[in-house]
């Protein structure tokens, strides 16, 4: 009797977590950076002054990306816990309802009531609370709130995007330094959203263009701020 083939999957949910939170650090990093150098440069300031206001925004801003995504995921496992501790109740003091309560869900996606009942009997005599986290509440392995995940990987990719515009202003001289880090940036962006696009599985172009098309419009209108601003001051 042969044995039944081995038809492998590889899926892409898995790197929901981390690859939003490093896809969102590098472009904040590198289009935050850009902009505010190229701001600070079309206000006719010197290239170490460009240069400083880099240092200081990349340092903020990662700190700022950490914070911000540690908090904000944090709120997102604090509703985790609370929603399955409610359900652990629930389990608890009428499994009866909370079978029927799984059932109705499979009926809903188109199994058979008795299969339905059937399988939501197994599934809760194995691991109830998991069951009902995965089915009722959404909440599985892949897509479970991860806060210093989060945080790490947003401020190290933020860091390494902002890096990028701020080598930039060492190695330009400083009367081109401002269309040098703005295309370089733009580059810089341009195949971030390339990665991004191809590492989640997207339509690599569109992600290009995405990214593209927002870098330039930050861009223009903080040279533009600038520009403005160092003519009347």
């Amino acid at each position: 009797m042969s044995r039944p083939r081995v038809h492998p999957e590889h899926h892409l949910v898995n790197r929901i977590g981390w690859l939003r939170a490093a896809v969102l650090g590098a472009n904040d990093g590198i289009l935050s950076t850009a902009s505010l150098i190229i701001g600070v440069a079309a206000a006719a300031a010197t290239q170490s002054s460009v240069l400083i206001a880099g240092v200081a925004g990349l340092v903020a801003g990662a700190m700022s990306m950490a914070a911000g995504e540690y908090v904000s995921v944090s709120s997102q496992s604090d509703t985790e816990r609370a929603d399955l501790a409610r359900e652990r109740q629930e389990l608890s003091r009428n499994p009866e309802f909370e079978l029927d309560e799984l059932a109705d869900i499979y009926v809903k996606r188109g199994v058979d009531r008795d299969l339905a009942r059937q399988v939501a009997r197994q599934l809760m005599a194995k691991d109830a609370l998991t069951a009902h986290a995965r089915d009722e509440l959404g909440i599985s392995e892949s897509t479970t709130a991860r806060p210093v995940q989060a945080a790490l990987t947003s401020a190290l990719s933020f860091s390494v995007g902002a890096a990028m515009p701020l080598l930039m202003v060492v190695v330009s001289p400083a009367a081109a330094l401002v269309p040098i880090v703005a295309a370089a940036s733009l580059g810089f962006l341009a195949l971030l959203g390339a990665i991004g696009g191809w590492a989640g599985g997207a339509n690599v172009l569109r992600a290009t263009a995405r990214v593209t098309f927002w870098g330039t419009l930050a861009m223009a209108l903080t040279a533009g701020i600038g520009k403005l601003l160092g003519t009347v001051i």
